[in-house]
């Protein structure tokens, strides 16, 4: 490695070794346990699967849209799929040993630790390049903890299903990772690395193909009614992929179909901190997917497929028209920094799934009772509500919090020259200056 890129032997493999040193101790103390209840193995692993070839290998080709950062995208995902998974398992185990229980690994626990960290890849999205291995790795621990924190309030306190306190992983992770980037310091104005290249862009177009596939498994694996929750997830997908071709071709200057949105200068006038460039807007490559998001609440509980339809037309539209607006307006005026646009890729249409929850929810009470107890609908849509607003606020604070831990100096952050450069942190034998 060029003497100019720092090394990370000190930090990374001695960090990576604790960590697993404690999660092995853990395992050596006889918690958890590993279940011996294996009836319904042949059913579940098949999905099992799936979730994991979305959230490894969909999602860290997904996330490859940066011309210089392809072996980080890729890397740096399956390093943190597979460390965080075991940190979840340990979470989950120390939130029942609180109560007093008994905790068990099992195929149940296992694939909500492999979801769990859906929200730590989302995460990274909004951070791509910029922050270093040491950074990523405390990031997935800090994330991991506070996000089953928040599913154990809203479980605990506000009454919400297992299945729909999973669900929260695209709000959290999208707002985390927001939160988290906001602190990180900007690319200089003169950085031209932050683009994509065709070789780039049909690696991550393969990624979203990956994730789009296999959606309806990772939206079912939990569900009570897997048929029904599988069934909604497929056509608010393929609605939204029509969607997202139908828009690209209509708000494209030229009329074409566009996966990327090339990356333009800013409406705003360049200043020395603030970089003149925007960052890549995606159409159709992330329109696709928002109809699994927004379909992801309600999938096992809509009983009309033209339900799931409509959402999935509603979050393509909100994607790309909400990535028009939050990159021109939104972005500049907060100093939003979101390298892969994980906010109107998962962020809004998280948003707008948890809000269709809810009138989903109350009408559906209405119509049973007739409209008669106002008052016990009242209830429902105010405890929807809370977890809602409490996964969006402890997701940002604890964002905030998280960015601000990372700039320490111990942790070695990047300096805004080297980010989105794989040099930084791989080595190239067959490069002798830059690529």
């Amino acid at each position: 490695m060029p003497s100019r890129h720092r090394s990370f032997r000190c930090s990374v493999p001695w960090l990576v070794l604790l960590l697993q040193a404690l999660l092995l101790l853990r395992s050596l103390l006889g918690f958890p346990r590993v279940s011996d209840t294996y009836s319904s193995f042949s059913s579940s692993y098949p999905v099992f699967q799936d979730v994991t070839h979305m959230v490894i290998f969909g999602f860290g080709f997904f996330l490859m849209v940066l011309r210089r950062y392809g072996f980080s995208s890729t890397g740096f995902n399956f390093l943190l799929v597979v460390l965080g998974v075991q940190c979840s398992v340990l979470a989950e185990d120390l939130l029942v040993f609180l109560k007093g229980e008994q905790n068990e690994v099992g195929m149940e626990s296992l694939t909500k630790a492999v979801m769990s960290t859906t929200a730590v890849v989302i995460s990274t999205g909004a951070v791509l390049g910029k922050a270093n291995p040491v950074q990523l790795i405390v990031m997935t621990l800090v994330e991991l903890i506070f996000f089953y924190v928040s599913r154990c309030i809203n479980g605990t306190f506000l009454e919400v299903p297992d299945y729909l306190t999973m669900m929260h992983v695209y709000l959290f992770g999208a707002y985390f990772g927001l939160a988290l980037a906001s602190r990180f310091p900007e690319p200089p104005p003169g950085l031209d690395k932050n683009r994509s290249t065709p070789k780039s862009e049909l690696f991550s177009v393969l990624g979203t193909v990956f994730v789009w596939v296999f959606w309806p498994s990772f939206n079912s694996i939990l569900a009570d009614s897997k048929e029904k929750a599988v069934l909604n997830t497929y056509l608010a997908l393929a609605v939204s992929a029509v969607a997202a071709f139908m828009l690209s071709a209509l708000t494209s200057k030229d009329g074409k179909f566009r996966m990327f949105k090339a990356a333009a200068p800013c409406p705003i006038p360049a200043s020395p901190v603030r970089s003149p460039w925007c960052v890549l807007q995606a159409h159709i490559r992330s329109a696709v997917l928002a109809g699994g998001v927004a379909v992801s609440y309600s999938a096992q509980g809509i009983h009309h497929p033209w339900i799931a339809m409509i959402l999935g037309l509603l979050a393509s539209v909100i994607t790309i028209l909400g990535a028009h607006c939050v990159q021109r307006c939104l972005n500049p005026a907060l100093k939003l920094q979101d390298t892969s646009g994980v906010h109107f890729t998962f962020g809004l249409p998280a948003v707008l799934g948890a809000v269709a929850t809810v009138v989903l929810r109350v009408v559906e009470d209405g119509i049973e009772t007739r409209w008669n107890e106002l008052s016990s609908l009242g209830y429902t849509a105010f405890f929807n509500i809370g977890a809602f607003c409490q996964t969006i606020s402890t997701a940002l604070i604890t964002g905030l919090i998280t960015g601000l831990i990372l700039n320490i100096k111990l942790l070695k952050a990047v300096h805004v020259s080297k980010y989105f450069d794989d040099q930084f942190y791989w080595e190239f034998p067959h490069l002798s200056v830059g690529f």
